[in-house]
């Protein structure tokens, strides 16, 4: 059970001789630059405070509504490198904490949604839980299982040891395809919704 929930420790220089865990920092110090940019420029267009919930929002659009943890993954992986418990496990942290900030805002402070076009976008499939949160559990089945490649690339060496990653690909291609398919469509509604056509 501990095997499930902590992994061995990673060496720091790990993190730049194995080509896996390479792949893992370069992701990370990527994602890490654009979260950090975005929250600079929404801080200095509305402000530190209401900035930094624009940022968290925007963020929680991320985690809830791609079928990629990247947005987790910026909590995920300092917390395996500190703690050494498995992004896997993390993620469902990530999950609980966006959960719980939309449903603060969404019934304490609406009309931030209304900031940024992913925040409205966020709004309008948070208003319809039929048929568009099936959006959100398409993401969730594929942030899971994209977590858990994830931590196959820490606990490897190289690329071609990701037995579990060559065994699920194809299903992860499936998930997001499903995924590709939903957003055409939550997009084409929120075009129409935005220009005032109702059907």
């Amino acid at each position: 059970m501990k095997k499930h929930i902590f992994s061995t420790k990673i060496h720091y220089t790990h993190l730049f001789t194995h080509e896996t865990k390479k792949t893992v920092l370069y992701k990370f110090t990527v994602v890490l630059l654009i979260f950090v940019g975005y929250f600079m420029f929404v801080a200095m267009k509305y402000g530190v405070e209401h900035g930094f919930l624009v940022a968290c929002l925007t963020w929680s659009f991320f985690v809830m509504c791609t079928p990629i943890a990247d947005a987790g993954f910026l909590i995920d992986f300092p917390l395996r490198l500190i703690i050494h418990v498995r992004m896997v496990i993390s993620e469902v942290l990530i999950w609980i904490i966006a959960i719980l900030l939309n449903v603060y805002t969404f019934f304490s402070v609406p009309s931030i949604y209304d900031t940024t076009v992913i925040l409205s976008l966020l709004k309008h499939i948070l208003e319809k839980p039929f048929p568009f949160w099936f959006i959100i559990i398409i993401s969730a089945i594929g942030t899971f299982a994209s977590i858990q490649f994830g931590d196959e690339l820490l606990d490897k060496m190289q690329h071609h040891e990701r037995k579990k990653y060559q065994k699920h690909k194809k299903k992860y291609r499936i998930v997001f395809l499903i995924f590709i398919c939903f957003v055409t469509f939550i997009l084409y509604d929120f075009l129409l919704y935005k220009l005032g056509v109702e059907f």
